[in-house]
């Protein structure tokens, strides 16, 4: 049988199994569970891969779940990829399927990703036969510690992959609305610890002591000059320090400081400058101020590239299905562990409209609720660009 026109089949398929991936939505929603935790929902995945007769593995990367639907001609591999770890949020949104697992939230939307891929695997199942080469579903574990695509991959999860694709919720989008970025949409993610030990002491007698607390803070003040003085002005870079923690009361010096930091970049020479500063400005410290400083520096994820040769077809289909829903908008300093996958295949990264009408949500709150037609949008556009690059 040959399909003549796949925007109506595609469009009536996912109003169909609307309800049910909205059901499973939910119940996702009301039970979350944070990085490498995700059995529960990795059970749930598995049992709806079984019950559409595609064939999956589970435990891939820990608690990752990849299926696979072979296509009825030769041809190459392509990924689609959704997350599905929850965050260390406490639920304010009083829904009646909001979180039951106290201080646990779905804040990120990662709950409707995986509903979403489930509804694109149901539709490509049908599809299959008209397709070149196979397809896999990859449900990632632990994006939100930027661990999961890498767990994943050394259990073989992006072996033989040509293409991949993946996809986020975006509330600053109303739904019915698609985005995406040229390029470097998405940041590298490097974070740091550092440790800086002084000589505790008396308050009232400083100079008997070394004190590690006005190192870190001089350390906090030299670091923001890295971006500023450094990095290549067109070379989007930040540099944060998200904890600084250090002593217990008024009246005594403590022995020692410790500091977290991030530091997000697009371009590979700003990375390199960004390490290398905070490791001298971390060496120096030691000199001027007296301390003894351990540093700890890990680079975490590579910035997501989208790669016109995937962007151009993806597009295409959204505007095929949908019409002119496409918004180009701007490159983003949060990261996402999926560029781990784009790093070893030409990849993209689309952004799903799910700002709900009448709200101001934002990605990691405890108030967040997307408004649910992203779901079937989601499944529609991916599908459809599914057919337009393997039909």
């Amino acid at each position: 049988m040959r399909i003549n026109d796949p925007e109506r089949l595609i469009r009536e398929e996912a109003a169909r199994i609307a309800p049910g991936l909205v059901a499973i939505r939910r119940d996702l929603h009301a039970h979350p569970e944070l990085a490498f935790e995700e059995t529960r929902t990795a059970g749930i995945v598995a049992a709806e891969l079984a019950r559409l007769g595609i064939p999956h593995r589970t435990g891939v990367g820990g608690t990752g779940v990849v299926g696979t639907i072979e296509g009825g001609r030769p041809g190459p591999t392509l990924a689609i990829r959704a997350d599905m770890d929850a965050l260390p949020i406490h639920e304010e949104t009083g829904l009646d399927f909001a979180s039951r697992n106290n201080g646990k939230m779905h804040a990120c939307g990662h709950d409707i990703h995986t509903a979403t891929l489930l509804g694109i695997a149901s539709i490509l199942k049908d599809l299959a036969p008209h397709l070149s080469g196979r397809v896999r579903l990859i449900f990632q574990p632990a994006e939100e510690v930027l661990q999961g695509a890498a767990a994943m991959i050394a259990d073989g999860a992006a072996e033989e992959i040509d293409i991949a694709l993946g996809f986020h919720n975006q509330p600053d989008l109303p739904v019915g609305r698609f985005g995406f970025a040229r390029g470097a949409c998405l940041a590298a993610s490097d974070r740091f610890d550092l440790v800086i030990r002084g000589k505790s002491g008396h308050a009232a007698h400083p100079y008997a002591a070394v004190d590690p607390i006005v190192a870190a803070s001089a350390f906090v003040g030299q670091v923001q000059t890295v971006v500023s003085r450094e990095v290549k002005p067109l070379h989007p870079a930040v540099v944060t320090i998200g904890a600084f923690q250090g002593g217990t009361t008024y009246n005594i010096i403590p022995e020692r400081v410790h500091l977290k930091g991030t530091v997000r970049t697009l371009h590979e020479a700003a990375r390199n400058t960004a390490e290398a500063a905070i490791r001298r400005l971390a060496d120096g410290l030691q000199t001027s101020m007296r301390v003894a400083c351990s540093l700890d520096y890990q680079r975490m994820v590579p910035p997501l590239v989208n790669e016109d040769r995937v962007m151009a077809p993806v597009l295409a289909a959204v505007r095929a299905q949908f019409g002119e829903v496409i918004d180009e908008g701007e490159a983003s300093m949060g990261s996402e562990d999926f560029s781990e996958f784009a790093a070893r295949a030409p990849a993209f990264h689309l952004r799903i409209g799910s700002g709900a009408p009448g709200r101001d949500d934002r990605l990691h709150n405890a108030f967040y609720q997307p408004d649910e037609a992203c779901i079937g949008n989601g499944v529609q556009a991916l599908a459809r660009a599914t057919w337009e690059i393997l039909a």
